[in-house]
């Protein structure tokens, strides 16, 4: 007989914005435990270059500049993730108010999609991420609020260069993660208390993670080639992508180049973060279901 699974119930806390609030601190967790790495990927993601010679130029910059650049995804990611949680469930029982006959799986994508939109407002940290990471403006900018400023000047479209990527993986991404992880909860055969509880949040986050992940693999490359130009011409994605692809020689195996650490990073950076934000949710918020 197949087994039956059902789709969680949208939760009430005693403070509505527990979901903000875990969700910003899941990210602060995520962020400061796995940046070094996250920027490896990002120089084999821009350069094409293998794994052993990314890690081999972050250690000939030293440790001073290890970190240099985690400003932006810490209030990026952060915020972002405050948004991703906190609207997703705020979304969530909007619609289960308003159209409660809504198939819930339904609601529920639209919530997750409605959410991925909403984060898309914040691509501007992404893009002096971006800029910050890249060597070729180590010594152009000096910090977050140098990089911001020297944008300034290129007028606000700049700072939103590389935003069709961005709301091309967002929505559908958190689709996959949000159903995604009510489906894993239900089905991995462990108890959902207590240590058993910790890993069962950690498993689904980091296989949902590195699955989704790789999955957008591509279009982060093309994003991040969209974001390392600083002022001139306007490219598009499609165009951008032609472009990626003939400089690694139509081969999709270069065109992954990258994604062995991209899916380490994001197998250990989503459990962590899935993790963390039950376990705040659990022990600084009471929940109880909805009817």
């Amino acid at each position: 007989m197949s087994k039956t699974v059902t789709m969680y119930p949208a939760a009430v806390y005693h403070n509505e914005y527990s979901e903000f609030i875990c969700g910003w601190g899941a990210a602060f967790v995520n962020i400061t435990a796995t940046f070094p790495l996250n920027k490896a990927m990002f120089r084999q993601q821009l350069y094409g270059i293998s794994g052993f010679r990314a890690i081999g130029q972050l250690q000939r910059e030293g440790l001073r500049n290890l970190y240099r650049g985690v400003f932006p995804p810490l209030l990026q990611k952060t915020t972002s993730l405050s948004l991703m949680f906190g609207m997703y469930y705020r979304f969530q029982r909007l619609l289960c108010d308003c159209c409660p006959q809504v198939w819930k799986p339904a609601s529920h994508a639209t919530a997750a999609f409605l959410a991925g939109t909403v984060e898309a407002t914040l691509a501007p940290f992404e893009r002096v991420q971006t800029l910050l990471q890249d060597r070729s403006y180590t010594e152009q900018l000096k910090n977050t609020r140098h990089a911001f400023m020297s944008l300034r000047g290129y007028g606000l479209r700049e700072y939103y260069r590389g935003l069709t990527p961005i709301l091309m993986r967002n929505g559908p991404s958190n689709i996959m993660f949000f159903l995604g992880r009510d489906y894993l909860k239900e089905v991995l055969p462990l108890d959902n208390e207590g240590t058993q509880k910790l890993i069962k949040d950690f498993t689904c986050g980091a296989l949902l993670g590195a699955f989704i992940s790789t999955l957008y693999f591509p279009l982060n490359v093309v994003k991040t080639r969209m974001q390392s130009q600083l002022g001139g011409q306007f490219v598009g994605f499609f165009e951008t992508f032609r472009v990626v692809m003939a400089e690694r020689h139509y081969s999709i195996e270069r065109l992954f180049r990258g994604y062995h650490l991209n899916y380490m990073r994001s197998f250990l950076s989503w459990g962590i973060i899935n993790m963390s934000y039950e376990f705040f949710m659990q022990n600084f918020f009471r929940k109880t279901p909805c009817s």
